[in-house]
């Protein structure tokens, strides 16, 4: 009976085996480095904004506290943006007529509300509420980083459900005294376990991972 196949035939078979197996890893792969990406989850990447504001400048320069702009961040579910009034409080007397504010001065003059571009944007089917997590003892940095060293704001957390999640699960890794909430340099200290534990216990904070906590 004559051979059907050639001697090179099993070599070939697993050569292609391999080669399909390898092709499989490396398309799973980069699709996960895509997802996880920048081009995707726009972290470290900082839009472009109507007006080059400088979170360094005015937080760690001037010393100005989230709060004055970011006026609703204890009390509601959206930190708020500051309103044109607010920026003129200081640049109707300093820095009043370089080009650098002039979209302050237009906004003013108009009447109409500065077009800034969303940063820290979740989708619509994501209930986040600031006020909860602020009065809970998780600072702004654990969530947007160090912004007092950010010439141009941008993400620095992913801000994916399974970042979320690692937060929810184990709380008193990330929590903090409510006197440093809003200390954008805030380091956790070596006793964190002991002190989270601590802070968890005091502030009646709850893991929640039930998926109607962020998807109502």
């Amino acid at each position: 009976m004559a051979q059907l196949f050639r001697p090179s035939s099993n070599t070939i078979a697993k050569v292609s085996i391999v080669a399909v197996v390898l092709m499989a890893s490396t398309t799973l792969g980069i699709a996960y480095m895509m997802d996880r990406g920048s081009w995707i989850t726009s972290v470290q990447s900082a839009p472009e904004q109507p007006i080059a504001f400088s979170h360094k400048h005015h937080v760690k320069d001037d010393g100005i506290d989230c709060r004055y702009c970011h006026t609703s961040v204890e009390t509601s579910h959206f930190a708020g943006l500051p309103a044109t009034e607010t920026c003129m409080s200081c640049h109707s007397q300093i820095w009043n007529n370089v080009a650098a504010t002039q979209p302050i001065r237009d906004s003013w003059a108009s009447g109409k509300s500065i077009a800034w571009t969303r940063v820290h944007n979740l989708p619509d089917f994501v209930y986040f509420n600031h006020s909860i997590h602020v009065n809970k003892g998780i600072g702004c940095s654990a969530c947007h980083g160090n912004v007092s060293e950010m010439p141009l704001i941008y993400k620095v957390n992913t801000l994916n459900m399974n970042w979320c999640i690692n937060c929810h699960r184990n709380p008193a890794k990330y929590i903090r005294p409510r006197s440093e909430v809003f200390n954008v340099a805030y380091q956790y200290p070596d006793n964190q376990e002991e002190l989270g534990a601590k802070l968890v216990k005091e502030y009646h904070v709850q893991s929640l991972t039930d998926c109607v906590t962020c998807h109502r």
